[in-house]
């Protein structure tokens, strides 16, 4: 038997690892390639120092002080060289995944799927036998390498990978390079080459209730991060407020639904900004964000949008004199 591992570097790139029952992160991480910061392996210089952000680990009792305080191991903060897993764990690492001696990786697929599910939005999926070993965090992105070219676009995943297969929502933008591929060119069986998996935007282990504030295709994560959560379940409360531009710019509607019915807790609304929607909820997320969302700031806010977007909810929530015990956002901007 055997734990996953991600290994999460300060520039952005995730690599999974497997450790076995008994055996360090550490000497698991070395074992796969991935050099992680290491001098003594006795507990005593704290040079392996990480931070574990979800799992269950042993610490043992042979590191000393110096190098890993007790209120330091009651924060999450580690020893790799001591860490032995429990269970599935995030370790963030405090150095760049070149200095470890690994990299983002790359894989090689096909489009299964690609549909037009509304005049600004593409749904994308793509499969292959390399995608079985694709593994990232709900909110994770990658690049995608645009076919016939040698341009990249990041698209956060919108399902986990189930088969082979992923899926992403992509914006449709009027001359996008991506979205003009897709649009006229693609079909079933294009060869579709990604890197990754990227990105600090991900589902954390959840310890109280969550606000998730999705802007347009910023949906994408959160339909991954549900799939995971309608998985493994969640005794808080979870509320996701969906924001578009238009009413064409609906979409997955009958995803969220779905969400609903599988999960007990969870609940969602939409809104739309424009004046000359027919949606009964007009207006921006900040509109319909309620006093019971916030919980007096005992919650964990998710928020994907483009940066308008996040800096009217940074905004809104200094308003409400609230500090959230955790405010994780990614910002996003078409390519044209």
């Amino acid at each position: 038997m055997t734990h996953k591992i991600a290994l999460n570097f300060e520039d952005g790139v995730t690599r999974f690892i497997d450790a076995a029952i008994g055996e360090t992160v550490a000497d698991a991480a070395y074992r796969q390639g991935i050099n992680v910061p290491l001098d003594c392996r006795d507990g005593a210089c704290g040079a392996c120092k990480c931070f574990a952000e979800s799992g269950r680990y042993d610490l043992g009792e042979e590191y000393i002080e110096d190098a890993l305080s007790e209120a330091e191991a009651e924060q999450g903060y580690v020893l790799t060289c001591q860490m032995r897993a429990e269970s599935d764990c995030v370790v963030r690492v405090p150095a760049a995944s070149d200095i470890c001696k690994t990299q983002q990786a790359n894989y090689q697929a096909a489009i299964s799927n690609v549909r037009q599910l509304s005049e600004s939005t593409i749904a994308l999926s793509i499969k292959g036998e390399a995608l079985n070993q694709l593994a990232f965090l709900p909110g994770q992105y990658v690049n995608l390498q645009v076919p016939g070219s040698d341009q990249t676009r990041a698209y956060s995943f919108s399902s986990l990978q189930k088969d082979g297969e992923v899926s992403f929502l992509i914006r449709n933008v009027p001359g996008g390079l991506m979205s003009s591929f897709l649009t006229n060119l693609a079909k079933a069986g294009d060869s579709v080459n990604l890197a990754g998996p990227l990105g600090a935007f991900y589902l954390r282990e959840i310890k109280r209730p969550l606000l998730l504030l999705a802007g347009g295709t910023g949906l994408a994560p959160f339909t991954a991060m549900l799939e995971k959560i309608a998985e493994q379940g969640s005794e808080h409360p979870l509320h996701l407020i969906y924001g578009v531009t238009h009413d064409h710019d609906l979409v997955e509607m009958e995803k969220l639904e779905a969400f609903a019915a599988r999960i007990p807790n969870f609940s969602y609304s939409a809104c739309v900004a424009s004046p000359d929607s027919a949606y009964p909820q007009k207006g921006y997320v900040t509109q319909h964000i309620e006093p019971k969302h916030l919980n007096d700031g005992e919650v964990d806010i998710y928020l994907c949008g483009p940066p308008p977007m996040v800096e009217a909810v940074s905004g809104f929530i200094r308003e409400q004199g609230l500090e959230p015990a955790n405010f994780y956002y990614e910002k996003f901007a078409a390519s044209a």
